[in-house]
């Protein structure tokens, strides 16, 4: 077979995209480099946190049992978004985690975005 009749017909077939690259085109970014950054971002930032809340919930004085585990909990969603822009700061990546945030709350508290009359 030819090459052009090679071509021809895997052209047809829908180029298979990599976890990736579906990754930036759902966050709307424009590398797999940028995709990696944002994925580092979100590690480090929840290590941080869970780091800073163990360290937090010590100086509480409470014992184990539930409450320890709810104030963890709610200690670790609080700073969260906190870690996650200061971690953002160095990978550059803070425009793209304050939308992802804002939207976050959005939907938490739902809050439909307001159009933007400027386009």
């Amino acid at each position: 077979m030819k090459a052009c009749c090679r071509e021809a017909m895997n052209h047809d077939e829908p180029e298979k995209k990599s976890w990736l690259q579906r990754l930036a085109i759902r966050w709307k970014v424009h590398s797999i480099v940028q995709v990696i950054l944002i994925l580092f971002t979100f590690a480090l930032g929840g290590s941080l946190c869970a780091f800073i809340a163990g360290k937090i919930l010590p100086l509480l004085n409470i014992e184990q049992g539930l409450l320890r585990t709810i104030l963890y909990l709610l200690l670790v969603t609080l700073l969260w978004p906190v870690c996650v822009l200061l971690i953002s700061i160095p990978f550059g990546q803070f425009a793209f985690f304050r939308k992802y945030l804002a939207k976050m709350g959005r939907r938490m508290s739902g809050k439909k975005k307001k159009p933007d009359l400027t386009e």
